[in-house]
């Protein structure tokens, strides 16, 4: 049983790394998620400002070494409904922690506001976080119902909380590569070592950076990352909903309306 078992991780590692070396083996569409509660979920649900705060401070301290975030232009980080920093905020967030190729100069220069988030590639680098919580968004609760994901959460930022607490601290070799068993994986086995452990970062607000919370608070900047325009979809789609249904009303009353005399005048020509 236990060849069956080398051979049988042998192949879905040689699998993985022909299909481009990703951090971590495909997850295929099981694996275990568990559900949890963020601001943002809902019809009426909104992004929490600080939460967003603290999950870009964990992406910057414990992710962007290996992944990026191609898709996101850092200025955005000062845009009304996401971290909401200063301009002045990002432009020093920018050139502290990043450096971006300029063709012009032929050399590297510090970030500006103005640059989207470096792109991160080679060997062993993981893959970029930008549309992650988005292409991840396929859990929609135990019995994949569209209501759940409705009313509980769009579901990308659960499966990404899940993956960063799912290590079990199990460990396999195979083919020179070293796999780590994580529940939220079909499979239940990844390349991608564990990255959170307690105390990892030091938030400004004083929140204890405890692992499920760190992971809850990048998986919530990472949904903000993947959907930035949420909040403004879901209060178009309030209003829209609120005039189709004082339409739906007025039509309907207009419609007694007009029919009223011919119902009821036919009934007093029969009488």
């Amino acid at each position: 049983m236990k060849m069956i078992r080398k051979l049988t991780l042998t192949a879905i590692t040689a699998t993985s790394l022909a299909l481009g070396g990703g951090a971590a083996i495909a997850a295929g569409e099981g694996g275990h998620v568990d559900d949890y509660a963020f601001s943002f979920e809902g019809p009426f649900g909104k992004y929490d400002q600080q939460q967003l705060q603290r999950g870009l401070k964990v992406y910057t301290e414990a992710c962007s070494a290996c992944h990026g975030l191609r898709y996101v232009p850092i200025r955005t980080l000062a845009d009304p409904g996401g971290p909401s920093y200063s301009e002045d905020e990002v432009r020093a967030y920018a050139a502290e922690y990043f450096e971006v190729f300029d063709e012009e100069l032929d050399d590297y220069r510090p970030a500006t506001p103005a640059d989207h988030f470096p792109t991160v590639s080679g060997d062993g680098m993981g893959p970029d976080l930008s549309l992650m919580a988005k292409a991840r968004a396929g859990f929609h609760g135990p019995y994949g119902l569209g209501i759940s994901q409705l009313f509980r959460g769009i579901g990308g930022a659960e499966y990404i909380t899940s993956y960063l607490l799912g290590y079990t601290g199990e460990e396999d070799e195979v083919a020179g590569q070293f796999l780590y068993e994580n529940t939220a994986f079909s499979t239940g086995w990844v390349q991608m070592a564990p990255q959170l452990f307690e105390g990892l970062v030091e938030y400004d607000d004083g929140t204890p950076a405890t692992e499920e919370q760190m992971a809850k608070d990048v998986a919530a900047f990472l949904m903000w990352t993947a959907e930035p325009k949420m909040m403004a979809r879901k209060q178009a789609g309030v209003i829209a909903v609120t005039l189709l249904v004082l339409l739906t009303t007025l039509l309907y009353l207009a419609n007694k309306k007009l029919w009223y005399p011919v119902k009821h005048g036919g009934k007093q020509a029969r009488l």
